[in-house]
């Protein structure tokens, strides 16, 4: 009764309209409001009591023969024939599939989604529901009524055809994460990621110089495989009279790899280093299996090496491996922390900070692993076999093969070990974990090696390994890692080993003991952190090495001041007998809209520096400061950063008197490219994973990712990356910066990819004009009441009321429409190009039926 009562207060007023002239808002909000009603009665899966009869005695119109309401007399019903849609199940969004509407056996005036068992085997079934399932059409599609509870629903406005599936029936999932079945591959492309650093310095006395340094990724996907190759150059020059240059190109590794989902595992081929948590890391050409932690719920995951430091002016970082550039970025004077190195790195870091005023800061970060501890019942495990390689692609040494492994005998105890073997040097251990529960864990390992050195004499000693980890919930503190490992002196590593049989380096320089220690601290009601990080290595026939770095930092309120904080950091490098000592203290209050600051560093450089920060906008900041040195030198400086569209960058100049003039620029970028198109993007880890969308061509649309907002570009395409592997991601149009002309029918999309992936998901995107149409058969007559207007997506534009009126959405100059009314496409518009610039004026359409063909009409098969 009351979609009756709204039809005949829709239809009230039934002159005819006069086309090509301006009408009231009034009389054509009217056609408007019965569309929106209609469409409101699809939603529900089609059953016999879903059926609607409609009284169209009610309905103020010429011809009540020619309404054409059956697509509404079944709620959810649509036209038999195939319908692009992406698969929603529950709040889980799936990738867009092609969905075919056939009509079923025992219903000819219905239709009913076919879902085939390729799309099935996305839903992330149980096997038992698996083996349950009935099928109808041949086999091809799933009888919905198999699985007790599950209901579908299409919004074809929005392009989603939306499952919900009781969890009884589906594997586990945990917040953001999917089982293995849900997991993307992507699509097959190229992509090339960068990033460059430019310095140049010009000394008060000496020669001008310049550096240019770069590194990134350049990979294809194909499939589940990836293929990377890592590259890096520098460019370096000195000006005058004996001045030089020098550049180098490399491509510093090759590998292929992919995920094995039914193992939890990462499959390598190519170049690595190898992934070990028992021997040590060295680069190799070959071929690795290894459980991939990241393949599991967030919950179970490991952890990430973390890298801190002090940069006592405007600075590059780079972290690299035997030679490899990991990481390398600019960074502002002051304390810094790098936390996104990825989580398969393992082994010794070296890190490098060059300062604008020519010195350099180096140290060793050893990424030490939690005790090697698995839940009751899992075992994890990592293979590898090949032969030792180095930066040049050569191969040296013996073929080895190593294995390691870690088994959950109970809920306590953890047992591992593993062995690597290669002709004249073998390394075998055995290690026992152990959970404390409250008290923590802590495990015990023992590695006994054995060489044959090319002297002939035999070297064998044993390394024994103590590792302990808590967290004390109670006093929101942890003990990261806490570790102890004492190698006897003949004890030989596989890196060692190959120093004193290819590089003729002598057998000395192990190491003896080794401390290492991370501990933080939170004091919620004062708003203090704490952390200290602290390694201790002595060897047995050079000096100690100390390295250690601790920092405090709170947040306070000083009456009318909000926000204020304070840093103190500190840090020591002992290396080789020579000590670095630093100690900085920054002290940031709110100024306006933005923040003044103070920082001074007191050691063998000690400085006081003052700054000011603030956004110009969401995209760009920038801060400027100026120091004073002990010796009564005076720089000043500045660091502008920009996150734009297609890449981050930031520059920096800095001024120092009776010293020298220094400028910076920092890019980082990339490109990505599939069968749908290109995109230029920002990038933080290169070679990752990225999500390309498709706006069907439209430019300018604004799409939220990591970062800052990223727009469509002139062909309608964006890439954002950065997302995270194995865990469901989310990508929403900024529909407050939407231009005037495109509407979001469906803003927002998901999607779980494997690592490396390069997904592509299509937006729910309707750009165009709108306005009033009127559309006339060839013989003067209008289609049927309720006829459907659809454009070439077969998203709904329109829907005709009485005489053929109809509000059209999405309009684009010479573009063709559907119309459809009786389960089929009945004939064709043709938009005029160009529209015309008065939106109050109503179109005449001809609906042509020349040039509609079997093919282009719904099938009912």
């Amino acid at each position: 009764m009351i979609l009756s009562h709204y039809l005949h207060t829709a239809s009230a007023s039934n002159s005819a309209p006069d086309y090509g002239q301006p009408h009231s808002a009034l009389i054509w909000l009217r056609p408007v409001a019965l569309c929106v009603l209609l469409t409101l009665c699809a939603g529900k899966t089609v059953r016999a009591e879903d059926v609607v009869e409609f009284n169209t005695d009610v309905l103020d119109v010429k011809d009540r023969s020619r309404i054409d309401v059956n697509q509404f007399a079944r709620a959810g019903y649509l036209m038999p024939g195939d319908y692009n849609l992406i698969l929603r199940v529950n709040k889980t969004e799936l990738s867009e599939q092609k969905v075919s509407y056939l009509v079923p056996d025992d219903d000819p005036k219905g239709s009913e989604a076919c879902l085939t068992p390729e799309m099935v085997a996305m839903f992330g079934l149980k096997d038992s529901a698996m083996r349950s399932l009935t099928w109808w059409h041949d086999g091809q599609c799933l009888n919905v009524g198999t699985l007790e509870g599950m209901t579908l629903r299409t919004d074809l406005g929005a392009g989603v055809l939306f499952l919900n599936i009781p969890q009884a029936w589906l594997e586990y999932t945990a917040e953001n994460w999917d089982p293995p079945s849900r997991w993307d591959n992507g699509v097959p492309g190229v992509l090339f990621d960068y990033s460059l650093d430019a310095m140049n310095t010009r000394p008060e006395h000496g020669s001008q110089q310049q550096s240019v340094s770069g590194s990134g990724v350049a990979g294809a996907n194909a499939g589940p495989w990836r293929f990377r190759a890592d590259w890096q150059a520098h460019y370096s020059r000195t000006g005058g009279q004996s001045g030089s240059s020098s550049k180098e190109f490399t491509w510093s590794r090759y590998s292929l790899y992919r995920a094995v989902k039914s193992l939890r595992a990462k499959l390598v081929l190519g170049e690595d280093y190898l992934p070990s948590s028992m021997f040590d890391s060295f680069r190799y050409t070959g071929a690795s299996l290894v459980s991939d932690d990241s393949q599991l719920p967030p919950n179970l995951r490991g952890y990430a090496p973390e890298v801190n430091g002090v940069a006592k002016t405007n600075a590059k970082v780079t972290i690299s491996q035997q030679g490899r550039v990991l990481y390398e970025s600019t960074v502002a004077a002051g304390p810094f922390k790098i936390q996104d190195l990825n989580d398969f790195v393992s082994g010794k870091l070296d890190v490098t900070v060059q300062e604008q005023d020519g010195s350099v800061q180096t140290w060793t970060v050893d990424t030490a692993s939690i005790p090697y501890l698995s839940r009751p019942g899992a075992v994890r495990y990592k293979m590898a076999a090949g032969k030792p390689s180095d930066y040049d692609h050569h191969s040296q040494g013996p073929n080895f093969l190593t294995g390691e492994f870690s088994w959950g005998v109970n809920n306590g105890w953890s047992l591992y070990g593993g062995g690597l073997f290669a002709g004249n040097y073998n390394a075998l251990a055995v290690g026992l974990g152990r959970d404390l529960l409250a008290f923590g864990a802590v495990s015990f390992d023992v590695t006994q090696s054995r060489a044959a050195l090319p002297n002939a004499e035999t070297k064998q000693g044993g390394s024994y390994r103590l590792s302990y980890s808590k967290r004390f919930e109670q006093y929101d503190s942890q003990i990261t890692f806490a570790g102890y490992r004492f190698s006897e002196r003949d004890f030989m590593s596989m890196s060692q080993y190959m120093d004193v049989w290819y590089h003729h380096a002598g057998s000395g320089g192990n190491g003896k003991e080794l401390y290492t220690i991370s501990l933080n601290k939170q004091f919620r009601d004062s708003n203090i952190s704490t952390d200290l990080i602290y390694s201790h290595q002595t060897y047995w026939d050079r000096p100690a090495g100390d390295t250690w770095n601790g920092s405090l930092s709170t947040y306070f309120d000083l009456g009318s001041i909000r926000n204020a904080s304070i840093n103190i950091s500190a840090f020591r490098n002992l290396v080789n007998g020579t000590k670095d000592d630093g100690f900085f203290v920054s002290l940031s209050l709110p100024w306006g809209t933005g923040m003044v600051d103070y920082g001074g560093q007191f050691g063998a450089q000690s400085s006081q520096r003052v700054g000011y920060y603030n956004a110009i906008d969401e995209n760009n900041s920038y801060r400027i400061s100026s120091a004073i040195s002990a010796g009564g030198d005076v720089s000043a400086g500045g660091y502008l950063s920009h996150t734009g569209e297609n890449y981050d960058g930031s520059f920096n100049a800095s001024s120092s008197t009776n010293h020298y003039t220094a400028t910076g620029l920092s890019l980082r970028g990339g490109l990505t490219a599939t069968a749908h198109g290109a995109a230029l993007h920002r990038t933080s880890m290169p070679g990752g994973t990225r999500m390309m969308v498709d706006a069907d061509g439209v430019s300018g649309v604004p799409v939220k990712g990591y970062g800052a907002t990223t727009r469509t570009n002139m062909f309608g395409k964006a890439v954002i990356t950065d997302v995270s592997s194995y865990f469901r991601n989310s990508i929403d149009v900024d529909l407050e910066k939407l231009p005037d002309d495109v509407d979001a029918t469906r803003s927002v999309i998901q999607d779980t990819m494997t690592e490396g992936a390069i997904a592509y998901r299509k937006l729910g995107v309707l750009a165009g004009r709108k306005a009033m149409a009127a559309i006339k058969l060839a013989d003067g007559s209008a289609p049927p009441f309720g006829s459907t207007v659809t454009n070439h997506d077969q998203i709904p534009t329109g829907l005709t009321s009485d005489e053929g009126s109809v509000w059209l959405i999405g309009m684009k100059p010479g573009e063709t429409m559907d119309v459809s009314w009786g389960g089929e496409t009945q004939c064709r518009i043709h938009l005029p190009d160009p529209l015309p610039d008065d939106s109050g004026v109503s179109l005449l359409l001809p609906c042509d039926t020349a040039d509609i063909h079997p093919t282009a009409k719904h099938s009912e098969s």
